[in-house]
């Protein structure tokens, strides 16, 4: 199990497969056209949560509890969707909608648990979050590209090979780790800004 460092209240781990057949990257995005359309209007519900949270923590400073359990739902089927995209494992995986903050364990490679911050919570950085994750964004971007030139390159790898380079696919992974804290973040889960490291 892939598990990151970080202490942050929003964390990613990966369970690789050892080996992965070599047709995977070739049909793993087709297979996942269902998952991504769900993902799609799940993203959609989750930017309106979003707004409704911040009118919530900006004027009452607490965030309301059913309010992070369905962007912790978004967060977990986002990254279920995308290990199974970037043909990093071949279980396709499950539909579920489990609107808990810590991950039920219905799916056997990825585990994404969320420790929203419900009181106490900074309403001044709230209403300029917007502005704060900017600089997470920028780089975010550039990790992003440097994320899909490596799974571009790992295509050929596990096409010839039947595996994933572990230091190529410990650099993806982690810059999805990185995504979700800063989704997480976004999406006023948390105060707390988010590490600018990958891990």
């Amino acid at each position: 199990m892939l598990e990151g460092s970080s202490s942050y209240p929003a964390t990613f781990s990966f369970d690789p497969p050892e080996r992965i057949a070599n047709w995977r990257p070739l049909v793993n995005w087709l297979l996942a056209i269902p998952h991504m359309a769900i993902l799609y209007v799940l993203q959609a519900v989750s930017q309106v949560v979003g707004v409704i949270s911040w009118f919530a923590i900006v004027f009452t400073g607490k965030l309301p509890d059913g309010l992070a359990n369905v962007q912790a739902m978004y967060l977990r089927y986002m990254l279920r969707t995308y290990t199974y995209i970037g043909f990093l494992r071949e279980e396709y995986p499950p539909f579920t909608f489990a609107t808990a903050t810590s991950d039920p364990g219905d799916d056997p490679r990825v585990r994404v648990d969320v420790q929203p911050q419900l009181t106490d919570r900074n309403r001044l950085t709230a209403f300029f979050r917007i502005v704060l994750v900017i600089p997470q964004a920028i780089v975010l971007v550039v990790l992003t590209f440097a994320a899909g030139v490596v799974t571009f390159i790992a295509v050929f790898a596990v096409l010839f090979t039947g595996r994933w380079p572990t230091g190529m696919r410990d650099f993806v992974i982690n810059v999805d780790r990185w995504s979700l804290r800063v989704q997480a973040y976004f999406l006023l889960l948390t105060d707390v800004y988010p590490p600018f490291t990958l891990g």
